[in-house]
């Protein structure tokens, strides 16, 4: 049992994990600002996380040997280091789907639904015929509606909340930033991926095109952002510096014809599309709390003053970007 529950702390990865709760907490942000504890927001965690480790267990037999090659040394893949066998990770798969059924059961139907949705995409996105990793147009969608849709409505759930129109905005413009980072990874994969035959949209077209990619949808996320929130000035200006930050470090990968470059340029992205969550999750929290006009300026002058530091710290000094993007 210890052996296994190791195991699963290995194969939730907690930097995705963070991040897959972060996008559950906005969609209960977004109604009722996490006024209260209730036992919902528990079980879609928990739910949330099993799902995660039952895609991953399952991804990392099918990508074994594109593993290999990409991660050869990396102890979230146990079955590359030779910590765990096949079988290890099919008896874990089993396990995770089923804990994650019960939570999200726990939490309701609707929730119950979503789960099974989330187990449903983590079952065709690695296996075949379809097997969706291996489909160029199909990838950034399918882990679009896993990694954010559908943490996003497990959170507005649990908060006792239904999809409105504004929700539907903001989820929208939540799923195409995600989209302008996920798109990235190919980056750090592609010697594996061009090995095997995997047909990514940077080995397909290209860095410009997967460049260009990333930027649109960075910039429709931009749009919709405003849309959804009609911030006040002061939000507004945050947001778009937080995206002019991340445009800058997709201007820089483009730039760059070092491989080390650009995973520095897509560490420190990544770290300042975190800080716009962040203060997003914020505002919306303390809005919802009654926080003065005041005390919400503070908060996001501090955040994203620590955040401009931080970027400025990692741009100065790129092996730490690296470190940082890292851990």
């Amino acid at each position: 049992m210890i052996r296994f529950l190791v195991l699963y702390g290995r194969m939730l990865r907690y930097r995705v994990a963070a991040m897959l709760w972060l996008f559950l907490l906005l969609g209960a942000a977004a109604h009722r600002g996490l006024a209260g504890f209730s036992w919902d927001y528990v079980w879609v965690s928990l739910s949330l996380a099993s799902s995660y480790v039952a895609a991953t267990s399952l991804n990392d037999v099918a990508d074994r040997d594109i593993d290999r090659v990409n991660h050869p040394l990396d102890s979230g893949r146990p079955l590359v280091t030779g910590d765990a066998t096949e079988r290890d990770l099919h008896a874990l798969h089993v396990a995770a789907a089923v804990l994650s059924l019960a939570a999200g059961a726990a939490a309701g139907t609707a929730a119950l639904g979503l789960v099974a949705l989330s187990l449903a995409i983590g079952l065709v996105y690695s296996l075949p015929p379809l097997r969706l990793s291996y489909r160029t147009y199909l990838v950034a969608p399918a882990l679009g509606v896993a990694y954010v849709l559908i943490p996003f409505s497990l959170g507005l759930v649990a908060a006792g909340g239904s999809f409105r129109a504004r929700d539907a905005v903001l989820c929208a413009a939540l799923v195409l930033l995600f989209v302008a980072r996920i798109n990235l990874k190919d980056f750090r994969d592609r010697a594996g991926d061009a090995r095997y035959g995997k047909p990514t949209v940077l080995l397909r077209f290209g860095k410009d095109v997967t460049c260009l990619v990333s930027l649109v949808a960075l910039v429709l996320a931009d749009l919709l952002l405003l849309a959804a929130l009609r911030p006040p000035l002061v939000l507004a200006v945050v947001v778009e510096l937080f995206v002019a930050a991340v445009g800058s470090m997709l201007y820089v990968l483009w730039r760059t014809t070092d491989a080390h470059g650009e995973q520095v340029a897509i560490g420190i992205g990544a770290r300042m599309g975190n800080g716009l969550l962040l203060a997003l999750l914020g505002w919306l929290v303390l809005a919802a709390h009654g926080a003065s006009a005041q005390d919400r300026v503070a908060f996001l002058v501090s955040l994203t003053a620590l955040f401009g530091l931080s970027f400025y710290a990692l741009v100065t000094r790129p092996d730490q970007a690296v470190i940082g993007y890292k851990g």
